[in-house]
């Protein structure tokens, strides 16, 4: 009997002392970053992002309706500390956007594929127009999240071009997903991220 009520009570302890530790955790984190954006220091993070071939980080291949979730898989900064985006990573990030816009209007990129498709409106033209859409989402994100981080290191006012970036972003995130489902196509695009 003694045993149990041993082994109930180390239980209980256990289970009251853990979200304690958790929450001091948290808190030192939460600390350690509020004080760094305070200084207004730029971060010291570690890159997260590799150079890759645009075939490797568009999104326009599958299915619509999740595109935004794809751009930021694809490249995952975390948005809680812009303040220390690597350099590196913000190069990419740049490059990236670039790449993807060519990828829309340069010879080659979504807007010859669907011309030469028959259109919008056409069999093969549709899942490219889906597929376009998807990529102005990569484009307006990764152009949205760059304004951020420059904004947040270097303390300029960006806060209207993000407006502005951020009402097509959005505009391109409701086109996605009213085609939510319907099937996407990307392009065969020479290009990569690097800066």
């Amino acid at each position: 009997m003694f045993f149990k009520a041993t082994i109930l009570f180390s239980l209980a302890v256990s289970a009251l002392a853990l979200p304690a530790t958790l929450d001091t955790r948290k808190t030192k984190t939460t600390t350690a970053a509020a004080a760094a954006a305070a200084t207004g220091t730029a971060g010291t993070a570690a890159s997260v992002l590799t150079v890759q071939d645009y075939a490797d980080f568009q999104v326009s291949d599958g299915v619509a309706g999740n595109a935004l979730a794809e751009v930021n898989a694809k490249f995952p900064i975390d948005a809680t500390n812009l303040a220390a985006v690597s350099a590196d990573d913000l190069a990419i990030i740049n490059a990236a956007r670039v790449t993807a816009e060519a990828a829309e209007t340069d010879t080659g990129g979504f807007n010859d594929a669907i011309d030469a498709a028959g259109g919008t409106s056409s069999a093969a033209g549709e899942p490219l127009q889906v597929g376009k859409i998807k990529n102005k989402v990569l484009k307006l994100q990764l152009e949205v999240l760059a304004l951020q981080i420059q904004q947040a290191q270097n303390g300029k006012d960006n806060s209207a071009k993000i407006a502005a970036e951020q009402t097509k972003l959005n505009n391109n995130i409701k086109l996605d997903a009213a085609a939510a489902g319907q099937a996407s196509q990307s392009v065969d695009f020479q290009g990569d991220d690097s800066p």
